[in-house]
C-alpha cells in the first residue's frame, strides 16, 4: 500500500507539480475575469430614433417602421451614468437600395468607447418607400 501510494505522489513528481500550477493559474485568471464583469452594469436606453442613411443623390423620403428602438448597454457604472439619448445612433443604411416590396433592414447602433452593445430591440424595420409620382 505505502509502495503504490509513493508511486502515486513521487513518481514524475515535477510533471505533476507544473500540472498543479498550471491549474491554478487558470482558476485564478477566470476568477477574476469574472470578478471583473461583476462590475459591469447594464442600462436600458428606449425610444431612440432611427435614421435612415441613403446616398445624397437619393431625395426620396424613406420611413421606416417602427422608427425607434430600445437599445441595451453594458459598462462601468460611472460611464453609463454619464450617458444620454444623444450619445447613441440607431442607423438603418439603405444607400444602394432601389425599389423593393416588404423590405426589411437591420438597424446598426453605435455606442460611444467603453461601452458595449448588447441588444437592440427590434434587430430589424420594415422600410416604406414613398409612392411613386
Amino acid at each position: 500500500m505505502i509502495k503504490f501510494l509513493r508511486h502515486i505522489f513521487l513518481e514524475e513528481f515535477l510533471l505533476k507539480l507544473f500540472s498543479l500550477l498550471l491549474a491554478i493559474v487558470v482558476w485564478l485568471i477566470v476568477t477574476f475575469a469574472s470578478q471583473k464583469e461583476a462590475g459591469m452594469t447594464p442600462r436600458v436606453f428606449s425610444n431612440l430614433p432611427i435614421r435612415v442613411l441613403s446616398s445624397a443623390e437619393d431625395v426620396r423620403g424613406f420611413k421606416v417602421s417602427p422608427s425607434e428602438v430600445e437599445v441595451t448597454v453594458q459598462g462601468n457604472a460611472n460611464t453609463l451614468q454619464n450617458l444620454a439619448r444623444k450619445d447613441f445612433q440607431a442607423v438603418v443604411d439603405l444607400t444602394g437600395v432601389a425599389t423593393a416590396r416588404d423590405l426589411h433592414k437591420h438597424v446598426e447602433v453605435w455606442v460611444p468607447a467603453g461601452v458595449a452593445l448588447i441588444r437592440v430591440a427590434p434587430k430589424e424595420v420594415q422600410v416604406i418607400f414613398p409612392p411613386d409620382r
